[in-house]
């Protein structure tokens, strides 16, 4: 029997079980060797993926972006291979009350702001940058109210976003940032009522996760598995489970260009150095 492909991905749910466990009957069945190794944070899956431990990982943009410096810092090349068709042209939206008063940008000044986590991509570092680039700095023009859950998950659960949106809701803070998905997802369920809320501001577009492949890794395990898994079909009863289970229609071919807000903050909040050192002071995982 082949040696297995070997893919890391971070639990942050219970439901990530379920999904890979599926995932790998999928490529089995297509008499690929394939197996998993779950992380309970994104810092320990990057590194494993120097070490030799895995020949890819399932990573978050925030940690593309630190296997991405990392590789260059020693003279190699991180890919990203594919990406889902949902991880593409996303946006992160600030949310105010309708009663609040707040209508301009302008308006923020003196006012607290809600976050999400302090890795999320979507609820932290990408909103910081917007507004950042608005002319609009943390503890100077504003008071910026982090919700911090589930250190080194990188913002893949909704709690952080959901805390935040509560706190709005009950007064404690006069805006809010989350992904537009959750936004939706909040009013839905009627934690944010369309007549009570509104959108102030809305990020530019970014990309949210990806394949990336470790330096080193079997060149065709990893062309077959990419070949596999663009292959798979909404349309097939077998496979659109585990689709849905991971929220996405289709897998697309692997790009990096809607990471460069992710990149600026990533530096302009001192996360991250050029090597791919993890710098923030107050980051637990």
């Amino acid at each position: 029997m082949h040696t297995p492909l070997m893919m890391g991905a971070v639990a942050y749910a219970p439901k990530v079980v379920t999904i890979w466990e599926g995932f790998k009957e999928y490529f089995w069945r297509q008499g690929f060797a394939f197996d998993y190794v779950l992380y309970s944070n994104y810092e320990r899956q990057v590194e494993a993926q120097f070490e030799g431990a895995i020949a890819l990982a399932w990573n978050s943009p925030l940690a593309w972006v630190r296997a991405d410096r990392m590789a260059r810092a020693r003279g190699q090349q991180a890919l990203a291979v594919a990406m889902r068709d949902s991880d593409c042209d996303l946006t992160s939206v600030l949310v105010v009350r309708a009663d609040s008063g707040i209508a301009t940008l302008a308006d923020l000044a003196g006012k607290r702001i809600g976050f999400g986590a302090i890795d999320s991509p979507q609820a932290t570092l990408i909103p910081l940058d917007y507004l950042r680039g608005q002319g609009l700095l943390a503890g100077r023009d504003f008071t910026a109210r982090r919700f911090d859950v589930l250190g080194g998950k990188h913002g893949d659960h909704i709690g952080g976003e959901r805390d935040a949106a509560q706190a709005l809701m009950a007064g404690e803070i006069d805006a809010a940032w989350m992904i537009d998905g959750n936004q939706l997802a909040f009013s839905r369920e009627g934690l944010l009522p369309a007549a009570a809320t509104r959108i102030l501001a809305r990020s530019g577009q970014f990309d949210h996760c990806n394949f990336t492949v470790s330096p080193g890794a079997p060149e065709a395990q990893v062309a077959r598995f990419t070949e596999l898994l663009l292959a798979m079909r909404w349309d097939d009863p077998q496979v659109r489970p585990l689709l849905e289970l991971e929220g996405l229609k289709a897998w697309l071919p692997g790009r990096t260009s809607g990471y460069e807000a992710l990149i600026r903050a990533t530096d302009d909040e001192q996360f991250y150095d050029a090597q791919g050192n993890l710098i923030a002071s107050d980051y637990r995982y």
